[in-house]
């Protein structure tokens, strides 16, 4: 059964009412004046105004003004709805080298949506339309028809697209299955546990029939990636015994970690590795804000005398390089939503001009589940 069959199914619909995702609205500006804000028809948007130098500061950013676009032939005329807040952004406001370029001093922020289609000229849109686009931090926005895809708010809440049956949820799915290939009895170890792919992995590793070992930060997390998301460990990463704790909880070694933190978790994680481990690396938080050489002794040597004699499997990876898969991402995933087996949380912060501040706040683990800013 397709993706689509079995969101129509209404299986999912019933799976919404069970999941009950939290959203958290942050209002750090009088509604009085947002409505102000928002009420005009021009384009809003937030402007990349510097390169930060380690830790993002709300300088570093600029709401400006701009005429709405109009639509050229084969486009169409975008209202942002929802934008999506991920960690990977930090690296577009760099100009480091990196796997994409960065964004540009005095361009608009990168980022994915879920947007109304207020006007087309495309043959495969209408007015009204709801589709997952690439829109950016901006209230409005132009998009070639061919680079949209349509959502049916009737199958599934649109945020998802953005989290647990989008980006965040094919990056947990295609790096463990592909890179980590938990195995029954296995354990399975992440970080960022109580987040959008840490909480998708550890749910998808008991699918499989790994045991799930989380890392977050803070009793209030840690209780929701136990009792929520059903991981069968959890370890406070704040704690003062956090790597003593972790070994505990991992009595048998661990078989695979998937990385998305590093610093302190990874020093912890390391020694516990077991012979042919896997680690899948799809992000490094911990390191976003650094700026300059990092501090401690070279541990290279011993980082690759390990993989060597343990025969450590360590791959770096995109979620795009994995895009043949993503039609069975899309059927199973929505299979076990719809089941009960995989559970999702939502941060949602109400007003573009948050979007900054939001932003800075999850690269510093204040997040609680998907962040999300609602336009």
């Amino acid at each position: 059964m397709s993706a689509v069959a079995i969101l129509r199914s209404g299986l999912l619909l019933r799976a919404r009412r069970l999941i009950a995702p939290v959203r958290v609205a942050i209002c750090l500006r009088p509604q009085s004046d947002r409505k102000r804000l928002m009420s005009s028809t021009d384009l809003l948007q937030i402007i990349l105004a510097s390169r930060p130098d380690g830790r993002p500061a709300p300088a570093n950013f600029r709401l400006e003004r701009a005429p709405l676009p109009t639509p050229g032939e084969g486009e169409v005329l975008l209202k942002v709805l929802y934008l999506s807040l991920d960690p990977y952004m930090r690296g577009r406001m760099s100009a480091a080298k990196s796997y994409a370029a960065p964004t540009e001093i005095g361009a608009v922020m990168e980022g994915g949506t879920v947007a109304e289609v207020l006007e087309s000229r495309h043959p495969g849109f209408a007015a009204g339309d709801i589709v997952l686009s690439f829109s950016g931090w901006q209230s409005h926005a132009l998009a070639k028809g061919d680079q949209l895809r349509k959502l049916d708010p009737a199958a599934a809440p649109v945020t998802t697209a953005l989290g647990v049956l989008g980006m965040p949820g094919f990056t947990a799915y295609a790096g463990l299955l592909t890179i980590g290939q938990p195995k029954k009895g296995e354990t399975v170890v992440v970080a960022a546990a109580s987040g959008p792919v840490g909480s998708a992995v550890g749910q998808i590793a008991r699918i499989k029939g790994a045991r799930a070992v989380g890392i977050a930060g803070g009793p209030e997390k840690c209780a929701v990636v136990r009792d929520t998301f059903g991981f069968d460990a959890v370890i406070d990463h704040k704690a003062p015994d956090f790597a003593a704790q972790l070994a505990a909880a991992c009595p048998d070694g661990i078989d695979v970690y998937f990385e998305n933190v590093g610093g302190k978790v990874w020093d912890a994680v390391f020694p516990l590795l077991n012979t042919f481990a896997r680690i899948p690396v799809c992000g490094l938080v911990s390191q976003y804000n650094a700026s300059g050489d990092f501090e401690g002794p070279d541990m290279l040597p011993v980082l690759m005398r390990q993989v060597l004699s343990k025969s450590l499997l360590i791959r770096g990876f995109i979620q795009r390089e994995f895009a043949a898969q993503r039609p069975d991402f899309e059927r199973e995933m929505a299979a076990w939503i719809a089941s009960g087996a995989v559970k999702y949380k939502e941060d949602i912060v109400e007003g573009l001009d948050q979007a900054p501040d939001a932003f800075i706040r999850l690269l510093e683990g204040g997040n609680f589940g998907k962040l999300i800013v609602k336009l």
